[in-house]
């Protein structure tokens, strides 16, 4: 099935519509347990919506409490089965409950969806008496989710699972100012992935990363110069992970990424004069 989404020309020939077939999603998912994180808001509530009906036993962890129980009402009254945890990504004991409550569920967790994450945009000038930004950056990006999937590859491996990475095209591209933080936590865990997935691989793990471009989450509101650019619905963002799980492949990206990768390795002089040109401008202005 084709989704349609509300997109202008230039975000139709970006983001073009993902197809999900929903008998295969259904037989693959059936009886299984999927833990999303980040799923109060945006790509996990949109993503626990597109798996309601599928009869998945959806595990979902949000720092939100009120907000997991309206998605949980919501899964519920479209037929699905869902039970929530109210957990901080950043907090190692919070994350060290989770993992323990998991390890009691019966039978284990099949598919990890790794979505919870942070994102800030900070001059450096303006963070150097700010080391917190980093660190909590860091603890929700990076060293939560090592600590979430650390615990449960064990079982991950007796139950020939999956887990799928929710990223960036930016830690694939060249780096850019003011994105510090979050481009440093995102390609930390995205090369950590990476590492670790050939030994996962070779036990019977799937391992996706599901490289994303802009998308329209609140995650993004705080930044204004991103209100007229192209970007993802979640729903849309949700399909492509759909189809992750019902195919198992290793990458999706957008079609356009290799255009962009080559420009970064092609024009990294260029466009590093070109940041440095534009932030003297913007300061003479």
């Amino acid at each position: 099935m084709f989704r349609i989404y509300k997109y202008s020309f230039t975000e139709m020939l970006l983001f073009p519509p993902v197809g999900v077939n929903e008998l295969r999603l259904k037989a693959r998912l059936e009886g299984k347990t999927v833990l999303i994180t980040g799923a109060s808001f945006g790509i996990g509530e949109s993503l626990a919506y597109q798996l309601a009906a599928t009869g998945v036993h959806l595990i979902l962890v949000a720092r939100t409490q009120d907000k997991l129980e309206e998605v949980k009402a919501r899964i519920e009254a479209l037929g699905g089965k869902a039970t929530v945890f109210t957990a901080d990504m950043s907090r190692s004991d919070d994350v060290l409950r989770l993992t323990e409550f998991l390890s009691r569920l019966q039978g284990g967790v099949d598919i990890v969806v790794n979505n919870a994450g942070k994102s800030i945009r900070r001059p450096v000038m303006e963070s150097l008496d700010r080391l917190h930004d980093f660190g909590r950056t860091m603890a929700i990006n990076y060293s939560g989710p090592v600590q979430l999937i650390l615990a449960l590859i064990p079982g991950l491996l007796k139950n020939k699972g999956q887990i799928i990475n929710v990223s960036s095209v930016s830690v694939l591209l060249a780096p850019a100012p003011k994105w510090a933080a979050y481009q440093a936590s995102k390609s930390a865990f995205d090369q950590w992935f990476r590492c670790v997935s050939p030994e996962l691989n070779a036990g019977g793990v799937a391992t996706t990363t599901v490289y994303l471009p802009l998308v329209r989450t609140r995650m993004i509101a705080p930044t204004e110069a991103y209100n007229k650019m192209p970007a993802m619905n979640p729903g849309h963002v949700a399909a492509i992970i759909g189809r992750a799980m019902i195919n198992r492949k290793r990458r999706h990206a957008p079609w356009w990424l290799f255009f962009g990768q080559l420009g970064s390795l092609l024009f990294r002089g260029v466009l590093e004069s070109m940041n440095i040109w534009f932030l003297n401008r913007k300061q003479t202005l």
